[in-house]
């Protein structure tokens, strides 16, 4: 994604928030609110601009994003444009989520000011191409773990909640048909995108997606779907969800089909975790759905499918990991016992050390995986082990800050509790966001 001349004011301006002369000069804070003004602004200038002349025909040809070339090495640089957009983004994770984290958790629903936030900074935009008013020109799934990963050191309840739409776009722009990506993608690039959500989990034990229980027959006019699906981000608000079911002769496939029709029944679902995602429970009985609900063409591939989505929810844990570090190293430095901070104690000084060097590695993994997914290359070794450590080490990580914490760390006074529920969604869920 290159940067144009509006990203490079913005870029320069997020520079200067976060540099040492801001504090120098005593502009930290007034930087910080014109940094955060200027770049929510700068993206609505961006996306308006980027839809300004464009008028959508009765039907565009199909578009699919390219992918990135690149010599298949890893770089850890950002571009400028990326670097904004996080530091953009982790502001308002800042500013914005954080604050209404624990109110969000308790009413299992994100606050109206906050998707209003989210609408204003347009995400949908960069998940669809040019060609149906969107900013996207190539394929980004660094961007997108980037995306993934600020919000959620806001709170992951939060993000999956607002990325729920923004995933739902890239599956139609990344494998939807000419037909389908005319019909829904101008409305995603709006200003006003609708909700939708991705429903793969299922209420079985040791759920294995290859293996999904729903299941769609062909008749003479389309198919027929059954079965049911749990955790699904915001499916009672939602006008369309993107379901996965197994067809026969064919496989695992995704399926567009609308809240409204007979049949589907959707319900609250509460959760231990990701409480502000509004997870919920949807019933398919005997859903009629024409032909041209089946997502995707013969470029379709649902492994690559759930790979981008694993390498979502991992960038989703590093997000939170990395919160629970940020916390609880002043924590511990302030934290008085027996005369000395428990940060001087050898035990808690390694313990704070294994969450760092745990989490730089879930990030290395899973950027290592959107890098090569980016340039077009396989990546399906580097999701899967990016998913195993992730699954693993996010548990690990949300324990031990609440033990760090001690009493503290079990009472709902801080969000340590909050993140521990939360990352150990990580290896329960399987859909819901998506590269």
């Amino acid at each position: 994604m290159s940067l144009n001349p509006i990203g490079l004011a913005l870029s320069a301006v997020n520079r200067f928030a976060g540099s040492d002369l801001a504090d120098r000069l005593r502009l930290r804070k007034p930087a910080e609110k014109i940094a955060y003004l200027s770049t929510r602004t700068g993206f609505q200038i961006i996306s308006t601009a980027s839809r300004e002349f464009k008028q959508l025909e009765k039907m565009l040809p199909g578009s699919r994003l390219e992918k990135v070339r690149k010599p298949d090495l890893f770089d850890l640089s950002l571009t400028d444009e990326q670097q904004m957009i996080y530091d953009s983004l982790k502001r308002l994770a800042q500013d914005s989520l954080r604050p209404a984290a624990a109110g969000a958790d308790e009413t299992m629903q994100v606050p109206q000011e906050l998707w209003q936030e989210g609408l204003e900074l347009g995400l949908c935009q960069y998940a669809v191409p040019e060609a149906f008013g969107g900013v996207a020109h190539e394929q980004a799934p660094v961007t997108s773990v980037l995306i993934a990963e600020a919000l959620a050191w806001g709170d992951m309840g939060i993000a999956a909640a607002l990325l729920a739409p923004y995933s739902a776009a890239q599956v139609i722009s990344r494998w939807g048909s000419a037909s389908q990506q005319a019909q829904y993608l101008p409305a995603f690039a709006s200003d006003r995108p609708p909700l939708a959500g991705i429903a793969v989990d299922e209420p079985v034990p040791l759920f294995d997606p290859l293996n999904l229980q729903t299941r769609a027959q062909k008749d003479s006019k389309g198919y027929i779907l059954q079965g049911a699906k749990i955790a699904v981000p915001l499916a009672e608000q939602a006008a369309f969800l993107i379901v996965a079911a197994d067809v026969e002769s064919i496989g695992p496939r995704l399926f567009l089909v609308e809240t409204n029709t007979p049949g589907v029944s959707i319900s609250s679902c509460p959760s231990m975790g990701l409480r502000a995602a509004t997870l919920c429970r949807v019933e398919l009985n005997q859903v009629e759905v024409s032909a041209d609900a089946l997502l995707g063409a013969e470029d379709f591939n649902y492994q690559e499918f759930l790979d981008l989505a694993s390498l979502m929810r991992c960038a989703l844990a590093v997000g939170t990991s990395q919160a629970v570090l940020d916390y609880v190293i002043p924590y511990c430095n302030e934290r008085i016992a027996f005369g000395e901070p428990i940060s001087h104690r050898q035990a808690v000084a390694f313990a704070i050390a294994d969450l760092a060097i745990e989490t730089d590695a879930m990030r290395l993994l899973t950027w290592r995986a959107a890098s090569r997914a980016e340039q077009g290359l396989p990546f399906h070794r580097e999701a899967y082990l990016a998913r195993l450590f992730c699954s693993d080490k996010a548990m690990a990580i949300g324990s031990q800050g609440v033990q760090l914490l001690g009493g503290h760390g079990f009472v709902k006074e801080h969000p340590v509790e909050r993140w521990y529920r939360d990352l150990r969604s990580v290896a329960a869920v399987h859909g819901g966001v998506h590269a």
